[in-house]
C-alpha cells in the first residue's frame, strides 16, 4: 500500500502543506490549473527557499495584486495603517453575517494587503466605502467549488474541510453553521488553499496520509477580537483526538485552516512508519525563526509488508499479577473497576503457583497513559505485592459501530474489515442483553435478529 507519512515538526498551514505535495511531485501546474477553475481573481507562485538550512518550495496566493501573508504580520500592518490615518481598532464579532471591506481601507489609492489565513476581518470605520465583501457563506462556497473544473472526489474532500471550519466556527461562536460567514477562512487565498490541498492529495496517488504530532506552537497571536492563546480556539476544536505538543516556540505554528486540512485528510496519527521511502519533500512557511527549519515535511513510500497494509499498528501496555490469595468474588470486581477506568482488555488465566497454590494471572492491556492509574488500582483492591509491565506492538484491523433497527429496539454492530472489505461483525452484547431483559426474549434471539437485520442492511447499499 501506497502511504504519505506528513511531518509537522513546525506545525501545519494550508501553504506548507501545497509546497510539501509540490516538492513531493505533484506537479506545480495541476494546483495552477485548479486555481484557475475556481475564477476567483488568484494565480500562484512557486519559488525556491532555504529555512535554517534546508531547501523547500514556497507556495504563495496572490489575489489582486497582493500576496498572502501570516496573521501577525498582517494585524503588525493594519496597526500602523489604522496609526497612520487615525482608525481605531474595536473588537466585534465578526460572524454575524455583515459584509465587511478591508481592515483601514481609506481609498483606492492605498489599498491594503488582502486578507491572509486565518486572520478575521476586522470592522471598518464608518466613513469608508466598501470595496467589496470577502465575507462568504457555506452555501457560496459550495457553489464556487462545485462549479470548479476539477474532480467529484476533489470537491467533496474541499467541501468538506471547509465544513470542518464551520462546525468548529458555529460551535465557538453559538451559531447556526448555515449563518457562519467565513471572513477568516474564507478569503480566497484560503479557498485556494483547501481546494489546492484537496486536488493535490489527489494527484499524490496514496492510499492514506499518516500524520506525525503536531507543534502547535505557543504564546498569543492577535486577531480582531483582541489578543488570543495560541493555539487558537478554531485550531483546538479541530485537533481534538490528535496528537499535539509544543516545542516552546513563541509563535502560531498551527492554523485553522492547517488543522481542517489534517482533520479531513489524516487516516490515523503515528510515529514514522515503516515504508520503502520513494520520495520526500519539504513545504516552507512564511516566516524564519533562528535555529529551527519552519518546513513540514511530506515523505511518500510503500509499506513494507502486505500485513502492515492491511492493518495499523499501535503500542500498548501489558500489566501483569499473580494472585493466589484473593477473593474470587473480589476478582470480579476488580476486573469490572480495570475496564470502568480506561482498560482495553481485563483476563485472568488460572495458574499453579509455588508450593503448589492454584493461583491467578491478572493480566490487563491499556494505553501506555493509564498505565500508571491502573496500576495504582491492582495495588489498591489486591493483594498482590508487584505488578510486571512491559511494551507490546499491536496489530489491529479497521474498527466502526452502526446501528440497526430490531422489532425491539437499536442495536450497535461492531466492524471489522481490512483494506476496506468487511471481515468480521457481531451485535454488540450490552445492547443486546438490555433489550433481553426489557423485552423479556432470549438473548440468543436478539442477537440474531440484530445480524439478520445487519447483513439485510449491507445487502441494500
Amino acid at each position: 500500500m501506497r502511504i504519505a507519512y506528513l511531518e509537522c515538526f513546525s506545525g501545519m498551514s494550508g501553504d506548507m502543506f501545497l509546497g510539501a505535495l509540490v516538492d513531493a511531485g505533484v506537479p506545480a501546474q495541476v494546483l495552477e490549473e485548479t486555481v484557475a477553475a475556481l475564477k476567483v481573481g488568484a494565480r500562484l507562485e512557486v519559488s525556491r527557499v532555504v529555512r535554517s538550512g534546508i531547501s523547500a518550495t514556497k507556495v504563495d496566493v496572490w489575489v489582486d495584486g497582493q500576496k498572502d501573508m501570516p496573521r501577525e504580520e498582517y494585524w503588525a500592518k493594519q496597526g500602523e495603517h489604522q496609526h497612520q490615518h487615525g482608525h481605531p481598532h474595536h473588537n466585534q464579532d465578526e460572524h454575524h453575517g455583515h459584509s465587511h471591506s478591508h481592515a483601514g481601507e481609506s481609498s483606492r489609492a492605498e489599498p491594503t494587503p488582502s486578507l491572509p489565513k486565518g486572520v478575521p476581518a476586522p470592522p471598518v470605520p464608518a466613513p469608508h466605502v466598501h470595496e467589496h465583501s470577502h465575507g462568504r457563506g457555506l452555501t457560496e462556497i459550495r457553489q464556487i467549488i462545485g462549479h470548479a473544473g476539477i474532480s467529484e472526489t476533489a470537491k467533496k474532500t474541499a467541501i468538506a474541510i471547509f465544513e470542518a471550519l464551520g462546525e468548529v466556527e458555529s460551535k465557538i461562536h453559538a451559531i447556526s453553521i448555515e449563518k457562519v460567514h467565513f471572513h477568516e477562512v474564507g478569503a480566497v487565498d484560503a479557498m485556494v488553499d483547501i481546494v489546492c490541498a484537496a486536488v493535490g492529495a489527489e494527484a499524490l496517488g496514496v492510499d492514506e496520509i499518516v500524520c506525525s504530532p503536531l507543534n502547535v506552537g505557543g504564546g498569543t497571536v492577535e486577531c480582531a477580537h483582541g489578543t488570543i492563546p495560541v493555539p487558537a480556539p478554531a485550531t483546538v476544536e479541530l485537533l481534538k483526538g490528535a496528537p499535539v505538543y509544543s516545542s516552546g516556540l513563541q509563535a502560531e505554528l498551527v492554523t485553522p485552516t492547517g488543522a481542517a486540512i489534517v482533520k479531513t485528510l489524516v487516516r490515523r496519527f503515528a510515529a514514522f512508519p515503516e515504508m520503502k521511502i520513494d520520495r520526500s519533500g519539504y513545504g516552507a512557511g512564511s516566516r524564519e525563526f533562528p535555529g529551527h527549519a519552519n518546513v513540514v515535511r511530506l515523505t511518500v513510500g510503500e509499506t513494507a509488508s502486505t500485513l502492515a497494509a492491511k492493518t495499523a499498528l499501535e503500542t500498548l501496555t501489558v500489566l501483569e499479577a499473580n494472585l493466589d490469595d484473593l477473593n474470587p468474588q473480589v476478582f470480579g470486581y476488580v476486573m469490572d473497576r480495570l475496564l470502568e477506568e480506561g482498560a482495553l482488555d481485563v483476563f485472568g488465566v488460572p495458574v499453579q503457583m509455588k508450593k503448589n497454590r492454584p493461583g491467578t494471572l491478572l493480566t490487563v492491556l491499556c494505553k501506555p497513559e493509564d498505565a500508571g492509574k491502573l496500576t495504582q488500582l491492582i495495588f489498591a483492591e489486591t493483594t498482590t505485592l508487584g505488578v510486571r509491565r512491559r511494551e507490546e506492538v499491536r496489530q489491529t484491523l479497521a474498527r466502526r459501530w452502526e446501528n440497526v433497527r430490531t422489532e425491539w429496539g437499536e442495536v450497535r454492530i461492531k466492524i471489522a474489515s481490512m483494506n476496506g472489505t468487511v471481515t468480521n461483525y457481531a451485535p454488540e452484547y450490552e445492547d443486546c442483553r438490555r433489550i433481553a431483559a426489557e423485552h423479556h426474549v432470549p438473548l440468543k434471539t436478539v442477537m440474531q435478529e440484530a445480524s439478520r437485520a445487519y447483513l439485510g442492511k449491507s445487502e441494500k447499499l
